[in-house]
Formats: structure tokens, C-alpha cells, sequence
């Protein structure tokens, strides 16, 4: 019987054209415009490092002044000074450790046709590369005996590679980046999932990859600011060693256990080394130490902000309105229908069958409405990543939102055919059979 009926409700497609036109598109720009901020929110917000999230943490010390503090208060600071990041990446704790901050830096091109412009980029200790599977297509990591002088050396970005030398492979080549010649090491390969859960320089920023990668010795060596600003609660006025040296609370620091069950060890030092600096009149809060990994750290961090959550909330908005708008379609098409369904009634037709038949007509024209919005889906996602090749990583769809694309546009064509279809049942045959 659901076979005739959906038979019935392809054949119901051709009958009043424009309105069914008119119900497919308001139900597919509804559903593209939910299902396309639905992505994007869904990309952001899922594990970029499912392999190993578990595995990777961030701890948190908190080395702010005693004056205003509460005890028990969050954190204002969810970075640690330059001298706790020095500690905790020579502790040997985990299999791999980096220490890494936001840098900003001009480049001069090798090319005359190209002008200088100012890059985005991170300055970590070598393990990142490793601890974070980052792809490289040309080259490697630089290394143990670079890291250990703060050589002049620099990993690029694809994007940037192919900007400055095409499609030719650049390592061993020299740029002046700050003014100085680095030696370029590496390149990597279009990648992504950083920028959701380390970039803290000034808020997470989605969507903007890092454009270069300099050693945190190098960076440190060469005086690099956090981004063009540091922010220390020593004297702005001293040297950079000497702002090192106070407690400047700008850097992120990262841990790999070779185990997540590893994290109570993990914990259990970091308490530990937390009161030995304590002692020695470091740290001045008695504040809880932290350990966040990849997923906890999402969220303690908000990488998916509020104005995303209210995005979302506009675009359901916006398939709520479409669904009025179908609900009043349906009334029009299925009150034409009111002597077919009387002639039918009179046959022996109960009204349980025309619900039936009418809802499932309702289905069919949601599906119909599922693969136009899924087809404008695309069509969206395509042209945000045009934005950009980082952008393109974030705006795709995979299978679960396929699957909720047509869950959602079938949804909505029943929920908007309820009230219509039990309009329908609601026709009496002998006034549609003496009107004949």
C-alpha cells in the first residue's frame, strides 16, 4: 500500500505544477540554508584530531597576581608565562612536548612582480609537526641541532609556497622574512584542523591557517612579539630578555602521553611542579592546576562561539518561516482535490487511507525538496570555499549531514502537511457527489 501511494504522490507532482514548484523551492531554500550553517557549525565544533585527541593536553598554571583573586575564580589567562613553557617543555613528561605562540612577520617575495606583505604564522618547537600529523608535500620539520641554535629557518604553507615559487618545490631556498634570510626547510601540505582548538592569539579565528612556521627558539632569538603586542606585568619599557624573564603569560604549551590513561601520571606532576614553584615564590595564587584535552579544551576555549549559535538559530528561524509558507501551499493544492477525495470516500475509502495517502504525498514532495536543497547546499558551501583553501577544509559535508539534509526536508514536508492533510480527511462525500 505505501508502494501506490508513493506512486500516487510522484504522479501528484505534475498536477498544479506551480504550486508544487512553489512548495519544492520554499522547502529546498529552507532546508539549503539550515543544512549549510549546520556544516559549518558541525565541522568546527567536531574532534580534528580524533586519532590521538585523547592523548594531547594543555595545561593550565595559573600565574596571575594574587591582588583581585578569588579563590576558586577561573583563570583570567589561559596561557602560561615564557619561564613555565621553558620548564614544562624540558621536563620530559609524555612522549612529545611543544611550546608555541602566534607571530606575525613581514616577507620581501624573490619575485619583483609580487610586493611585500605580512604573513600569520606560529613559532613551536619542533615535536608539534609530530604531535599534530602535520602533512608535509615538499621537505620536513627542521631540526634537533636548528632548534637548539635558533637557526634561520622556516616551514611555509602550500598557499604560500606556490605564491612565491609556483608550482617548483622551494626548499633549500632562502627568503627574507623580518628582514633576514631564512632558509626554507619544509612546506605543508593544505591542512586544517589547528586553528580549532590551539590559536588563542586574540580569539580563536576559524578559517585562518597559519601561513608560516619559524622554531620558538628562533622566534625568541629574533625578539618576535606575540602578534605584534605581549602582554607582561613586567616593565613594557626593558629589553625583551628582561620581559621574558617577568611573568609574561602569552604562550600555549602542549603534551602527548603515549596513553590517555597516562593523564593521571600527567596530572599528578604538574601538581607537583606547581608547588615546587610555589616555594619559590612563582606562583603567588593556590589555584587549581588544569589538564584539558583536544575535546575538553573546545570547549573550555568556545571555539564554536555564540554568534555561530545564533547563526544556527536565524537558520531554523528561517526553515520555520518556510514551513508556514508550505503549510498555506498544501491547503491551496489539497483543497482542489476535495471531489477526488469525496469520490473516494464514497468508494469505501476510509479517512485513516486519505491520511495516508496525503501525507505520504507530503513526503514525496519533501523529498523532492531534500535533493534541490541539497544540490543549494552545495552550491553555498562551494562559494565559501572559494574564501579560501583553508576555508574549503571547513565548508564540506559528509555523510551524516546527507543523511540529515533529507531527514530534515521529509520532516518538514510532514510536519507542514499535518494540519492540511487532516483538512483533507475532513471532506464529506455526499456534498462533494451531489456538487458533481
Amino acid at each position: 500500500m505505501f508502494g501506490y501511494y508513493f506512486r500516487l504522490g510522484v504522479r501528484s507532482l505534475r498536477r498544479n505544477p506551480a504550486l508544487t514548484a512553489l512548495m519544492v523551492l520554499t522547502l529546498a531554500v529552507g532546508v539549503a540554508a539550515s543544512v549549510s550553517t549546520l556544516t559549518i557549525l558541525h565541522m568546527m565544533s567536531s574532534d580534528p584530531i580524533p586519532q590521538k585527541s585523547t592523548r594531547l593536553f594543555v595545561p593550565l598554571i595559573d600565574n596571575g597576581p594574587v591582588e583581585g583573586y578569588t579563590p576558586g575564580e577561573d583563570p583570567d589567562d589561559i596561557q602560561i608565562s615564557y619561564k613555565d613553557a621553558v620548564n614544562l617543555v624540558k621536563s620530559g613528561q609524555g612522549v612529545r612536548r611543544t611550546a608555541l605562540y602566534g607571530v606575525a612577520a613581514p616577507i620581501q617575495p624573490p619575485r619583483a612582480d609580487i610586493q611585500p606583505f605580512n604573513l600569520s604564522g606560529l613559532a613551536p618547537t619542533r615535536d608539534f609537526f609530530a604531535m599534530f600529523d602535520v602533512p608535509f608535500l615538499h621537505g620536513q620539520a627542521w631540526t634537533e641541532q636548528d632548534e637548539a641554535r635558533g637557526a634561520d629557518v622556516v616551514v611555509l604553507s602550500r598557499e604560500i609556497a606556490e605564491k612565491l615559487y609556483g608550482d617548483a618545490n622551494p626548499v633549500g631556498q632562502r627568503v627574507m622574512l623580518m628582514g633576514f634570510p631564512f632558509t626554507i626547510v619544509g612546506v605543508i601540505d593544505n591542512w586544517m584542523p589547528l586553528p580549532r582548538f590551539y590559536r588563542l592569539n586574540g580569539g580563536v579565528r576559524y578559517g585562518a591557517g597559519e601561513e608560516f612556521f619559524i622554531p620558538f627558539t628562533t622566534s625568541i632569538r629574533h625578539e618576535v612579539t606575540h602578534n605584534g603586542s605581549m602582554s607582561c606585568s613586567g616593565n613594557p619599557g626593558a629589553g625583551f630578555a628582561a620581559r621574558l624573564a617577568s611573568e609574561c603569560t602569552w604562550i600555549t604549551v602542549w603534551f602527548e602521553t603515549a596513553a590517555a590513561s597516562d593523564r593521571a601520571d600527567l596530572q599528578a606532576w604538574l601538581d607537583n611542579y606547581a608547588a615546587d614553584q610555589r616555594k619559590l615564590g612563582r606562583l603567588k595564587r593556590n589555584a587549581v592546576n588544569r589538564l584539558y584535552d583536544v575535546p575538553e579544551w573546545l570547549v573550555f576555549t568556545k571555539v564554536v562561539g555564540k554568534d555561530s549559535k545564533l547563526q544556527t538559530w536565524l537558520a531554523f528561524g528561517f526553515l520555520v518561516l518556510c514551513l508556514v509558507n508550505t503549510v498555506g501551499l498544501l491547503l491551496a493544492k489539497f483543497s482542489v482535490r476535495a471531489s477526488e477525495i469525496g469520490v473516494r470516500r464514497a468508494l469505501g475509502a476510509s479517512r485513516a487511507d486519505i491520511f495516508r495517502q496525503f501525507l505520504i504525498e507530503t513526503g514525496v514532495v519533501g523529498l523532492v525538496g531534500g535533493v534541490l536543497g541539497l544540490v543549494l547546499a552545495f552550491g553555498a558551501l562551494a562559494l565559501i570555499s572559494m574564501q579560501g583553501k583553508q576555508t574549503a577544509a571547513v565548508a564540506h559535508m559528509d555523510w551524516e549531514m546527507l543523511i540529515v539534509t533529507f531527514v530534515m526536508s521529509v520532516g518538514a514536508a510532514v510536519l507542514a502537511g499535518l494540519l492540511p492533510t487532516w483538512r483533507a480527511c475532513q471532506v464529506t462525500p455526499a456534498i462533494q457527489l451531489k456538487s458533481q
